[in-house]
């Protein structure tokens, strides 16, 4: 048997067969000690470009990686194809940070942090509000460990959370948690509308209201109305917009995100500004908070004229308000500032019922009848009655979406390690921005302009805006993009995980879903979110 070979390298032709290939006479013959020789030449010049890569500058990588930043779920891109009618290029695999990091954070931090924290601080206290963080806060990070206990004992596949606890814990048990999961995202996203229209109405255009409330009585139900009409607008704008560009929504999720931090930054700011220049006042009845007019008076000199003020014209019409003829106005810093010691008044909570003026108790006032039955003077009321299980109900969804890293599983590119270290970190740089809004909340505003829900005592304005610097605009245009963009994704979201639960054929009244299909998307689906957000979000 011969032990020594002769390799002849063979030219291509442009049809190749395997009949007639044939050996060229001109060529040489070349060595195996050749061959290994120049492979490992090869080898040598691609690990050098491998290591130039490597050396590459970090910032203008990541600052790429920013570019292409998108907080979208699993399927979404394909939607994007379809929509476009060209196959797109594969977007390389993301990382730890941009992948589940940031996906995360926009998702925790949004409508509640802005709209609902100051007042749940008022109500509850420091220590209150401590315990309600600390609680929620827990909650989720044992649900993130748990889910990384899933992701790292095998290989996570593409398709998010549920995909990912059905293929480990079996598709019955995965099936009736993708529902729940399912229900949870589509009332998120009803919440997120009805924190849109909020803003929309209570700070940016008040006068686009549709119902106008007769009297105090009536408050409740017109704003009740205007709710259900702009919530529902809102809600076919956002599943249109869904339904078809939802490259829309892909692009914008980064101004999303930025609008978010922008916020968080700019309270910080203004944090650090009450050290030096406390900004706001309110009118205070001795001990009572009533709304904010532009003379904190009952009576005015106007050219040498006594002349009765705004306030004096609603508390006495034939005969004056008992508790206003027996106590004086006056103006009290809303924000005093960090060094104020306004943190020892604000420690503990103050509950109560519906109805309730809204008073400062370390102040004493002469005794009046009671004051409930004035609902038609310009106090400020509590709308419910509050108690410590309502705030934590109120305050909880805003710590959900530690999914959002999860749902990427299949555009990551090391799942079994970004998920578990991405969504931890994001729960605890969360809790961290509550737990520090929470303390400097306390510390810096008076409590009883905390639990003044709407703003009606600083002008219509939201709390944390008059904290903010440089304007109270760049809270409310924040919190105004960050819920339009949280809800848009949430309702991106829940037709994508409802589709993924009809192909596994685990609900069969889903099945029915597989004839509706346009753009490879379901028509039933989105049809199966807008409908529970309707009847019961809304």
């Amino acid at each position: 048997m011969p032990t020594n070979f002769t390799v002849v390298p063979v030219e291509d032709t442009e049809a190749p067969s395997s009949s007639n290939a044939t050996s060229s006479p001109e060529a040489k013959p070349v060595s195996l000690g050749q061959i290994f020789e120049r492979t490992g030449q090869e080898t040598t010049v691609d690990n050098q470009q491998g290591e130039e890569m490597d050396s590459a500058p970090m910032v203008s990588s990541l600052l790429s990686k920013l570019a292409n930043y998108t907080n979208l779920t699993q399927g979404v891109r394909e939607h994007e194809e379809y929509e476009d009618g060209v196959r797109k290029v594969t977007v390389p695999p993301m990382g730890t940070f941009i992948g589940v990091y940031l996906p995360c954070m926009q998702n925790i931090l949004g409508v509640i942090l802005f709209i609902r924290l100051a007042w749940i601080v008022g109500t509850a206290g420091i220590l209150g509000s401590f315990a309600i963080v600390s609680i929620c806060c827990i909650c989720t990070l044992l649900t993130a460990i748990s889910m990384s206990a899933i992701a790292t004992n095998g290989v996570v596949p593409a398709g998010g959370s549920y995909y990912m606890i059905s293929r480990s814990l079996g598709p019955e048990f995965g099936g009736a948690v993708g529902l729940c999961f399912y229900l949870g995202t589509t009332f998120a996203g009803s919440m997120y509308i009805l924190g849109t229209i909020e803003i929309l109405l209570t700070y940016i255009v008040p006068s686009t209201r549709v119902f106008e409330a007769q009297n105090k009585e009536g408050e409740a139900t017109a704003w009740a109305n205007n709710m259900r009409v702009f919530g529902t607008g809102c809600l076919l704008v956002m599943a249109l917009v869904v339904f078809v560009g939802v490259k829309y929504v892909n692009k914008l999720a980064l101004v999303f995100l930025s609008c978010v931090i922008l916020s968080i930054l700019a309270t910080y700011a203004g944090v650090i500004k009450t050290l030096l220049e406390p900004p706001e006042i309110y009118c205070m009845m001795h001990n009572y908070n009533v709304c904010l007019f532009e003379s904190c008076t009952k009576t005015e000199m106007v050219e040498n004229m006594t002349v009765m003020t705004q306030l004096w014209g609603l508390f006495c019409n034939n005969t004056c308000d008992e508790y206003f003829e027996l106590n004086n106005l006056t103006e009290i810093k809303a924000i005093p500032g960090l060094l104020s010691g306004v943190i020892k008044d604000n420690l503990w909570g103050d509950y109560g019922p519906a109805g309730s003026v809204l008073e400062k108790k370390t102040l004493f006032s002469a005794p009046a009848k009671d004051m409930s039955k004035d609902i038609d003077k310009p106090y400020v009321f509590n709308d419910i009655t509050t108690y410590f299980t309502l705030l934590v109900g109120i305050y909880f969804p805003s710590v959900t979406g530690i999914m959002a890293g999860s749902n990427r599983s299949g555009d990551l590119r090391d799942a079994q390690r970004s998920i578990p270290v991405g969504t931890i970190m994001a729960i605890l740089t969360t809790s961290f921005i509550y737990i520090s809004c929470v303390v400097f909340f306390g510390a810096c505003i008076e409590g009883v302009v905390l639990r003044d829900k709407f703003g009606d005592s600083i002008g219509k304005i939201p709390v944390i805006g008059i904290l903010a610097w440089p304007s109270p605009w760049v809270i409310v245009i924040g919190s105004f993009f960050s819920c339009c963009g949280a809800g848009l994704q949430s309702l991106t979201g829940a037709p994508r995980l409802l589709q993924a639960i009809a192909r596994d054929g685990i609900i069969p009244f889903l099945q029915v879903s597989k004839t509706f299909i346009y753009y490879n998307f379901q028509v039933f689906q989105v049809f199966c979110v807008i409908e529970p957000t309707a009847l019961f979000g809304l």
